[in-house]
């Protein structure tokens, strides 16, 4: 039962390989012109439904055949995989006629496809160094970030970093996305979400303006939502835990909309008590998290809205990522 997954995909990997002979032999009649299509790889992304990276990956293993002889034997023998040689393949398309395929395949026997991909790149520097910067000139200058808000208020953030920027981006998160503890019942997608956010926060809560009335800040019925540069209506809860959580500074109106009081809203623990605090606790609070005193900030247990006084009996030491990640689970303390 374990070898048959494995026989099944020795299988398939043949059936791909005959594949490629196939589309790359279609690619050259010129037919998917008569059809209307821009390409053959664009006939073949649409009519065998494929994404148009595996479809140029087909035409690439079969425009390389002749090049990748052994490669085909050790995929026969079931030595490496389709996956191995499509990285072949890709690679003697990038260098041309320094391709040795005799280099390569030692690295792809022993090595993963995902592995052996990245010491392909390793091997086309060392072909053609001048060239490989080329590409990565290119990727810097394709570089993008699209942000749009929608309906909702939420934010969506699509873009493209080329490899230098994204490890600079990845470098930064990782240690931020780490699980708190064992009570983090986060997944990983949510803990890149808040280590984001507290990289924007420079670990330290962030600077922002909120506009409200009294009766948000109070949390009567009736009252309007709080506002926010970048953002939607907020709930008097939100306003609330931000008052708690962040530097902000309130524009408090009546009803009438005439501004009523201007100034911050968190009560500040003063210099020697976060000291003092920062002795105390020595890191984050939260269970399991054990971000340093200096990613932290000086957290109100009863809010100063709800008489909560700023003394240390009242307050503890939580990193951005927790208040940023959990308080909307709390009762707005």
């Amino acid at each position: 039962m374990a070898l048959e997954p494995v026989g099944l995909r020795h299988e398939i990997d043949k059936l791909e390989f005959q594949f490629s002979q196939l589309a790359i032999a279609f690619d050259k009649t010129g037919h998917w012109d008569w059809d209307g299509s821009n390409s053959g790889l664009d006939w073949i992304r649409f009519n065998c439904r494929m994404t148009s990276n595996a479809a140029a990956d087909r035409l690439a293993v079969g425009e390389h055949l002749a090049e990748l002889t052994q490669s085909t034997r050790a995929m026969d023998a079931g030595e490496i995989g389709f996956a191995h040689v499509t990285v072949m393949a890709r690679t003697a398309s990038a260098v041309g006629e320094a391709f040795d395929e005799d280099k390569l395949l030692p690295l792809a026997r022993v090595s993963s496809p995902g592995k052996f991909h990245y010491k392909s790149l390793h091997y086309r520097h060392s072909i053609d160094a001048r060239a490989y910067a080329a590409e990565q000139n290119e990727l810097v200058e394709n570089r993008s970030l699209h942000l749009s808000t929608v309906e909702d208020g939420s934010l969506l953030i699509n873009g493209a970093l080329d490899p230098v920027g994204g490890a600079a981006v990845r470098t930064a998160l990782e240690p931020l996305a780490r699980k708190s503890g064992e009570h983090d019942d986060r997944v990983l997608d949510q803990r890149f979400a808040d280590a984001l956010v507290e990289l924007a926060c420079g670990g330290k809560p962030a600077n922002l303006q909120v506009t409200a009335s009294v009766e948000t800040l109070k949390g009567m019925a009736g009252a309007a939502g709080g506002e926010m540069e970048f953002s939607l209506p907020v709930a008097s809860d939100t306003v609330q835990r931000m008052a708690c959580d962040c530097s902000v500074t309130r524009v408090l109106l009546e009803q009438e909309s005439l501004v009523v009081d201007v100034g911050r809203t968190k009560r500040i623990v003063p210099g020697p008590m976060r000291r003092a605090l920062s002795t105390r606790d020595g890191h984050c609070r939260w269970p399991g998290c054990e971000r340093p005193a200096s990613w932290c900030d000086g957290h109100h247990l009863i809010h100063w809205i709800d008489g909560g006084s700023t003394n240390l009996d009242n307050l503890a030491l939580l990193s951005a990522s927790v208040t940023i990640g959990w308080c909307m689970r709390a009762d707005g303390s």
